[in-house]
Order: C-alpha cells, then sequence, then structure tokens
C-alpha cells in the first residue's frame, strides 16, 4: 500500500513538472505567496526576447474569499494561457478581476487568455490609459514585442481594459480594497500605482523596475519617476509604510530602500550628469563617459549599454525645458 501511494505521489509530481511554467535555461516560474493572501510569479529580469517568449513582469494575484484578482497577467495570448494555469494550482477559485497597470503591452496582452474563460471578468485601468491603447498604443506594443518575440500569434483581437478608473478612486472587490493611485507623468502618463489595503501591498508597476532597463517613451517623465519615487520613499502625500513593494520588473520586498533605492539611485545619477551637461552648454554624450563611471554598480543590469545613453538624453531634454 505504501508503494502504491508512493508511485502516484511521483506520477503527480512528474505530471506537474511537465506542466510547469518553464523557459529553457532562465528556470522555471510559478505564483509564490509573498504577503498575507497575495502571490507574484516573477519574471525574467531582461527585455523581451524569444528566448523568454515575451514573459518578463511580475504577475500577482490576490486570493480573496470567492475568487481571484489578477494584477497584470503578461505580455501575449500564449504567455497568458502560462500564467492562468500556473494560477490554477494556486487556486481553483474563478478570475474575478483584472487590473492592468499601464498602456505597455508586456504588461496587459494576456488579458485576452483570462476573458477566454472568463467572459465576464471585469478589467481594471486607469480611463485614458484605455483610450490610449484603443487609439494606437496597443498596436504600437504589438509591434515591439512581435518584433521582439515572435510569439503573439492568437493575441488579437486584444482584450482592453473594460472599466476605467481614476486618481485616488477605491475599488472593492469579494471584500478586497484597492485604492488607485494616478500621476500625471512618471513611467508613462496612463499609470496607476495600487495599494491593497488588506494586505498593506503596494503595486508600483514599471514606476519601479531593477535589474534590467526600459525606455522612458514620449509620455514619460524621469524627473517626474524620480518625484514619485520620493514620494513613496518617505510616506507623502497618502503613502505609508507597506508591508510588501512589488515592482513592474524586479524582486519584491518589504524593505522600503532595499527595493526602491537601487532604481532610484540610477535615475538621481542620471539626472545630475544631465544637468551638469546642460550648465555647461555641452551636449548630453560628452558627459556619457563619467555618468558611466558613476554607475558602475548598474553596468550588469540587462539592456545597460542600449538604454543609458537614451535615458541621459531624455533626462537632458527635460531639464532643457524645465530650465532647472
Amino acid at each position: 500500500m505504501r508503494k502504491t501511494a508512493f508511485l502516484a505521489l511521483i506520477v503527480l509530481i512528474f505530471s506537474l513538472s511537465l506542466n510547469a511554467f518553464t523557459l529553457g535555461d532562465l528556470g522555471e516560474f510559478k505564483f509564490e505567496k509573498a504577503n498575507d493572501n497575495v502571490y507574484i510569479m516573477h519574471g525574467p529580469e531582461e527585455e523581451p526576447s524569444k528566448k523568454n517568449e515575451g514573459f518578463m513582469n511580475n504577475p500577482a494575484l490576490i486570493e480573496s474569499q470567492n475568487g481571484l484578482i489578477v494584477i497584470d497577467p503578461g505580455g501575449n495570448y500564449n504567455v497568458g494561457k502560462k500564467v492562468l494555469a500556473e494560477i490554477e494550482k494556486v487556486s481553483k477559485k474563478p478570475i474575478i478581476a483584472i487590473f492592468n497597470t499601464h498602456k505597455h503591452g508586456d504588461h496587459w496582452f494576456a488579458n485576452k487568455s483570462i476573458k477566454e474563460k472568463y467572459p465576464n471578468v471585469p478589467i481594471y485601468a486607469l480611463t485614458y490609459m484605455i483610450e490610449q491603447v484603443k487609439d494606437n498604443a496597443a498596436d504600437t506594443w504589438y509591434g515591439i514585442l512581435d518584433r521582439l518575440t515572435g510569439n503573439l500569434e492568437g493575441t488579437k483581437p486584444f482584450t482592453f481594459p473594460s472599466q476605467g478608473v481614476e486618481n485616488r478612486q477605491t475599488v472593492v472587490v469579494d471584500g478586497q480594497t484597492f485604492i488607485m493611485r494616478h500621476y500625471a507623468k512618471g513611467h508613462t502618463d496612463t499609470d496607476i500605482l495600487i495599494e491593497h489595503v488588506n494586505s498593506n501591498t503596494l503595486f508600483i508597476g514599471d514606476n519601479l523596475i531593477t535589474n534590467r532597463f526600459g525606455a522612458f517613451d514620449e509620455s514619460s517623465s524621469i524627473v517626474e519617476n524620480i518625484k514619485l519615487l520620493e514620494k513613496i520613499k518617505n510616506q507623502e502625500d497618502g503613502f505609508k509604510k507597506y508591508t510588501l513593494y512589488v515592482p513592474g520588473h524586479g524582486p519584491s520586498s518589504g524593505e522600503i530602500s532595499k527595493t526602491i533605492d537601487p532604481f532610484l539611485n540610477y535615475l538621481n545619477i542620471i539626472v545630475a550628469g544631465a544637468k551638469k551637461a546642460y550648465e555647461n552648454d555641452i551636449p548630453s554624450y560628452e558627459i556619457k563617459s563619467e555618468v558611466h563611471e558613476e554607475l558602475k554598480a548598474y553596468h550588469s543590469w540587462d539592456a545597460y549599454e542600449g538604454q543609458m545613453g537614451k535615458h541621459l538624453m531624455k533626462a537632458y531634454s527635460e531639464i532643457e525645458m524645465l530650465d532647472f
């Protein structure tokens, strides 16, 4: 009898391993309990690629009494199917709500995979974000991710968010309370930070990234991103001390400085370098090597070589406009 039970257990483990969400030598990805009823699947800390199939964000899962709430399910339909399978290993409860933090497709294109199984699920996002993705932001990101990953089959037609939210709005889902925070500029002009009151968790989205770099587009502001992170760190403008801080990419932590300081310090060095170039009436590229030396701690971050110079130029243009 013991032998039979042991063999059954081996078969079960083998079956689960076959169905695990694996990405070659990047390893296995699953939801892990991070805080009370909050689970996080931390994606690879790198740019979207064929290797990672376009999965590189941090999908989150909140379990309520009667269902599951998902934040940023991922970057395409195929990834979404795998994320959904991992969700079902945590709980068989139905998904009753989705939140999308901003317009970049690597965070919300997987909506379709969940909506396919739960057609009535409400999907929350900033009202302006919904307008933007329905205009041209979705197609722009489809082109970017398709070129980089080649894994967007089935992602169209897009499943857009359906429920618009605004700054400071409270959304209650099955006894779980979420407070929305929007700032006009930061990572983009469509971001929401989400405070989950029940677990005292703050989902910061791509206003905070660790161990990798992404682009700052025309709707973003490095200067305003710094101001926002400083508000969080200093517990200003309604922010408080949270039990868990969840970035859009990179590890989550309950230690505020450990979580926020790496990216905040990087941005401050970039802005200081750009300001120095502006004050000395030289173009940003002439100070790039000096800034590069100050950023030794970040040379190993993914996409550093491709993004640092662009960030410096972006900061310079902002300083020029603001005339510091």
